[in-house]
């Protein structure tokens, strides 16, 4: 199955409102980019799709993204370097911990909207929404079967 097809449009609507609602309280930037399969390490993947996306674009560096590889079951949580800069280690564990356990229970979208929202307020810690922020990234979900696999 393709990944763009794995979500109905309300889980995809879910998805998309949780990044909104999270973004709403801190000045990061958080993307959900779905693969079929990783080939390879998932975080050197989420790393490629990471700058793929232009993550590193954002003016603070402070975007995230999670990455899921729906065959492999495989997920990652990446940082930008102003995020990274700034957290302790294992700043993304209880996130990973949570999202895994409902992905284990087979709810996926919960998961993932789980993990949005606890990065959002993880975020809020350190980048505090600003009056004059703006949404430098695409709120969308992203799918490998709709972008360059290379």
């Amino acid at each position: 199955m393709k990944p763009s097809r794995f979500f109905t449009k309300e889980e995809k609507n879910r998805i998309m409102d949780a990044i909104r609602e999270a973004e709403h309280n801190t000045s990061g930037e958080i993307r959900v980019h779905i693969e079929k399969d990783c080939p390879g390490d998932v975080l050197d993947r989420a790393a490629y799709i990471f700058a793929k996306l232009g993550m590193h674009r954002t003016r603070l560096r402070n975007g995230v993204l999670i990455y899921l590889s729906l065959e492999d079951r495989k997920f990652a949580i990446l940082g930008d370097a102003g995020i990274n800069r700034v957290v302790p280690e294992g700043f993304w564990d209880n996130i990973k911990e949570e999202m895994l356990r409902l992905f284990r229970e087979g709810k996926v979208t919960d998961g993932l909207v789980k993990g949005i929202l606890m990065a959002g307020e993880k975020l809020k810690e350190h980048f505090p929404y600003q009056e004059d922020d703006v949404n430098e990234l695409s709120d969308e979900i992203s799918f490998g079967d709709k972008m360059d696999k290379s």
